[in-house]
């Protein structure tokens, strides 16, 4: 054990604090938004365009409820806890990197997605499964190191859930002192429930559908109306942004390497285009048109980045700075909403961190299930899966267990590095399916959805 410990630790000091994993994820986006000619800017209109009544029946899934998988993977605790750690840290010119990694990152997302549809396949039910080992198994005839990947989301995707099923119970015991025992037991039920449950869709699919939107909107709804009565103060804000992040005391001083190094990391952390992660929902979507759900996965980076963690940073930012000193992580962001409307601002974090995290845990549940389902087609293996998860819900609800954060690091380091390494050589493929895609847009032609 303390071998595996040894090997999982130095391995992610290479991956995570050399920042290899930065250069090679920027490095990917520089390359993708270069070869794409920056579509995620050129293309927004019918990036936005791409969600407009996309729905499908029966059993299959639409671009939108795969855009609601991939979100709801992507927006977890870390837009708000991780949000604040960037700003604590590398002050608030940090969110002006997120937003310059979202901007590149969203081309990243296009091109591992449109891979993802173009070499997916289906089941035996007539579904599609894709994703990054079904790209490296019909592209690159490499099932082994598509195994290897699949392997890692799963390790992965176990430390996520420990990791989000921790947030939900510590925020709820920082605020109201409860159990957490007890919270955990409930949790790991509703997600028992959720995942055990049996309709038309998937029921974790289903749920998402529900959760995203609803969550999306109570978060915004609050951020609008704090942004609407600190109005005067925006464009102090947006200065204080502007001038930290290319600030000639942050230069003079040596500190603006790390205030941008935080916006990266953060901002690529967050949003995870080039980890393959959102590749396990582009391919599902019942769609015809490859380029159509790529857009829909960059359009996910946009809102997860630009929109989401942009308005954690206006909460903070917009707070009296006074009243805040020496806070950090939830704390600093509960005070902070505190401070914009009163009391109901600790119960509003708390709610809003359950609806985070518990999508998280549903999204990256159902990626898990994929990813098991291209090791092996044996069903058994699928609810062994689904029970070790409601476990790992409560384990994690209860206690911090460092080594298996550890290993989820582990785990998405090696799937960026896999993932990256996949799609890079293979860029071309989806930059014919754009390039087809525009002449139809030019010429008119109707394409279908």
């Amino acid at each position: 054990m303390e071998l595996l410990k040894s090997i999982i630790d130095g391995t992610n000091m290479i991956l995570w604090e050399k920042n290899i994993l930065v250069i090679m994820l920027i490095g990917m986006a520089l390359y993708a938004s270069y070869k794409t000619k920056f579509m995620q800017i050129r293309l927004f209109g019918e990036v936005v365009k791409t969600l407009k009544g996309e729905r499908v029946d029966g059993e299959k899934m639409s671009s939108l409820e795969a855009f609601y998988l991939g979100t709801a993977c992507r927006v977890g605790a870390g837009n708000i806890a991780g949000v604040v750690a960037a700003i604590s840290i590398g002050g608030p010119g940090a969110l002006f990197w997120m937003w310059i990694v979202a901007l590149l990152g969203a081309s990243t997302a296009f091109i591992e997605s449109v891979l993802s549809v173009i070499h997916r396949e289906k089941d035996q039910n007539g579904n599609y499964r894709g994703g990054t080992p079904w790209i490296i198994k019909n592209r690159l005839k490499k099932r082994w190191l598509g195994v290897v990947y699949a392997v890692a989301s799963i390790i992965c995707y176990i430390g996520v859930i420990q990791v989000m099923a921790n947030s939900i119970t510590e925020s709820v015991v920082g605020a109201y002192k409860i159990n957490p025992t007890i919270i955990s037991i409930g949790l790991a039920v509703l997600v028992a429930i959720t995942i055990f449950g049996k309709g038309r869709k998937d029921t974790i699919v289903t749920a998402l559908n529900k959760i995203v939107p609803m969550m999306a909107f109570m978060y915004l709804a609050v951020v609008l109306y704090v942004l609407l009565i600190n109005i005067t103060q925006i464009p102090t804000v947006f200065g204080k942004i502007f001038s930290a992040a290319f600030g000639i005391n942050q230069f003079a001083g040596g500190a603006l390497g790390g205030i941008i190094m935080q916006g990266v990391r953060r901002g690529l952390f967050s949003n995870e285009a080039g980890s393959g992660n959102g590749n396990y929902a582009a391919a599902l979507a019942d769609v015809d048109e490859p380029v159509k759900q790529g857009m829909v996965q960059s359009l996910s980076v946009f809102v997860d980045t630009l929109v989401i963690c942009s308005a954690t940073a206006f909460v903070v930012l917009l707070a009296d700075s006074e009243a805040l000193n020496g806070l950090s992580g939830m704390v600093l962001f509960q005070e902070s909403l505190k401070t914009h409307i009163g009391w109901i601002g600790i119960p509003f974090t708390v709610i809003i961190l359950f609806f985070f995290s518990f999508s998280t845990i549903l999204g990256v549940t159902f990626y898990g299930k994929n990813a098991l389902q291209f090791i092996s087609n044996n069903s058994k293996l699928n609810i062994v899966y689904q029970v070790i998860v409601v476990w790992m819900v409560y384990v994690g609800g209860v206690e911090q267990n460092y080594f298996v954060w550890s290993l989820a690091d582990f785990g998405l380091g090696l799937m960026t590095v896999i993932n990256i390494v996949t799609i890079a050589p293979l860029i071309n493929e989806s930059i014919v399916y754009l390039e087809k895609y525009e002449q139809k847009l030019k010429g008119c032609v109707k394409i279908n959805p």
